[in-house]
């Protein structure tokens, strides 16, 4: 999963100014990387231009995903994605980059603006920030540490049964499984053995 390019436009009547940009062209070799920074600068604006207002929208280039946010204002953003990047949080990155940058450009600068001329550090430190989609994001956070946690009760429950015992084996010495619970595991693992030939 991978961030390359992160950039802030204004959509003008008939064409997209780019106000600021940011890229990681670091798994490009050096040759390719001017080339790679122009293509992507040309189809950031391409696409910005080619959105409506108040709208967002993911398109697929090659292996790559531009997801773009171009809002009522006509302030927008788009960030260049590999195809494995989460969706949900790109959104959230072009979200929290056009709202802090609206608070600290002022809205007179963005039609002639250029990113020479506008005030906006942050967009390096973001896509830094937001090359681990896990770290950057609470949702995705929250869902790895749950998909950890449900390995390891899956590991949990095989090394218990490696160690020679068979769960056969202890329900039928089970003391607190009543004779109906025990008639009850022997029909239903009888049933999945079944459908397991199958």
């Amino acid at each position: 999963m991978k961030l390359y390019s992160l950039s802030i436009h204004h959509k003008g009547a008939t064409k997209a100014n780019l106000l600021k940009s940011a890229y990681d062209l670091s798994s490009f070799s050096f040759f390719q990387r001017s080339s790679v920074q122009e293509f992507m600068t040309f189809t950031s604006a391409l696409i910005v231009e080619r959105t409506s207002q108040g709208s967002r929208a993911s398109v697929k280039e090659q292996e790559y995903l531009c997801h773009v946010y171009v809002r009522n204002d006509n302030l927008s953003a788009v960030v260049i994605a590999d195809t494995e990047y989460p969706q949900r949080v790109c959104f959230t990155l072009l979200d929290k980059v056009l709202e802090e940058f609206s608070r600290q450009v002022d809205s007179i600068d963005w039609p002639s603006g250029n990113p020479e001329t506008i005030n906006y550090k942050a967009l390096d430190i973001h896509l830094s920030k937001y090359q681990n989609p896990r770290e950057a994001d609470a949702m995705t956070k929250v869902q790895a540490e749950l998909d950890e946690t449900k390995i390891i009760l899956h590991n949990t429950m095989e090394s218990l049964l490696e160690r020679g015992e068979k769960l056969d084996d202890l329900v039928a010495k089970s003391e607190h499984l009543g004779n109906q619970s025990k008639a009850f595991y022997k029909t239903a693992r009888k049933q999945n053995s079944c459908c397991e030939i199958m």
